[in-house]
């Protein structure tokens, strides 16, 4: 130990690299887990507007009602 300065690399198992390693499955982690959840929400936004059409289209909806449902789904 000189001064503040203390040498993580010396240490067995807890040296620089294996923090390292962490660091970048952490943020590896986190992107997977942003990206999953923005492509997935896209997802399912088609989805609801599909089964949301097909409905329209069967005369269960009023074009009011359709309209009103569309806005609140891509919005």
């Amino acid at each position: 130990m000189h001064g503040f300065y203390w040498d993580w690399g010396h240490i067995p198992f807890w040296g620089g690299g294996f923090f390292m390693i962490i660091f970048w499955i952490c943020i590896i982690f986190v992107i997977v887990f942003v990206l999953k959840n923005l492509l997935t929400g896209k997802h399912q936004a088609e989805n609801a507007l599909n089964i949301l059409k097909k409905r329209y289209a069967a005369g269960e909806l009023r074009k009011e009602e359709f309209e009103e449902m569309k806005k609140d789904i891509l919005y």
